[in-house]
């Protein structure tokens, strides 16, 4: 069991190369949003942007396309309904924030896990997609990361009374599948086979609606830059919970959003990197 702390995490982030362009940092994925939820795109989005990827993509109803464009011009659009989705031409994918979970949601879904040979984080609808059908984890790609909440780790593998033994399960399933589980929580635990690492920083003003849509978008970054899977798992969790004390160095707990996060990103980055 291991604590992540600020100086494995600096040994661990890259450094740009000044003579660097855009296509050497991935190009992400994100699938995310609908009619009423577009705000969990919206994060998503801009948490992968202020994670370093070089292009990113999102997939949203083409209903709602104005909401993402307008909102973060710096993304790409592909409109849900158009065309069978040619992930692999992507460098990570980033799946659940807000897309839905009727048929075609799922239907979707199925065809990720049937195709999909590149780095994938599965969050939120993706998540109760899966528990409400149980047997589609069998069909996850190894070394996919899914990140969890308690209750939706529990609609995945059965209900719990403790966080400790969600641990326990989780240590179980990631070597029965394999998959990288990411347990959020009070000290969210980063579980891949045989390894176990708890985070240690974050604070209760990411207790609210957004901020696993945020980590969502900041592990597909991390992923699409050619990070090692529990690496940018790490990545994103640490970077996550810092930015969020920053953040709370002017604002409360009660106060805090996660756009306020975000916002914060930068000043963590800069304490890793310099």
């Amino acid at each position: 069991m291991d604590k992540l702390d600020l100086p494995y995490i600096k040994s661990e982030i890259k450094k740009r190369d000044p003579f660097s362009n855009k296509g050497d940092y991935g190009h992400a994925l994100i699938i995310a949003g609908k009619k009423g939820s577009m705000g969990a795109a919206v994060i998503a989005a801009k948490a992968c942007l202020r994670s370093g990827v070089g292009l990113l993509s999102v997939s949203v109803p083409g209903g709602e396309r104005c909401i993402l464009q307008t909102t973060v011009p710096e993304a790409m659009l592909v409109m849900r309904e158009e065309s069978q989705l040619a992930m692999n031409t992507f460098s990570a994918i980033g799946m659940g924030p807000g897309m839905g979970i009727d048929p075609a949601s799922e239907a979707l879904l199925i065809q990720v896990l049937a195709s999909c040979q590149i780095p994938l984080v599965l969050d939120a609808d993706a998540l109760t997609i899966l528990s409400k059908n149980i047997k589609l984890l069998e069909q996850v790609p190894a070394h996919t990361i899914i990140t969890p909440h308690a209750g939706e780790f529990d609609r995945l593998f059965g209900y719990h009374t403790s966080n400790e033994e969600r641990v326990q399960t989780a240590i179980q399933k990631a070597n029965d599948y394999p998959i990288h589980i990411v347990l959020k929580g009070h000290h969210t635990a980063i579980v891949s086979a045989g390894e176990i690492s708890y985070n240690t920083t974050g604070n209760a003003g990411l207790a609210k609606g957004g901020s696993g849509d945020a980590l969502t978008g900041m592990i597909t970054a991390f992923l699409a830059q050619g990070y090692a899977v529990p690496i940018a798992a790490k990545l994103g969790v640490f970077i996550h919970g810092m930015a969020a004390d920053i953040t709370l160095q002017t604002q409360s707990v009660e106060t805090m959003m996660i756009t306020d996060v975000i916002d914060h990103m930068a000043d963590a980055f800069k304490k890793i990197t310099q």
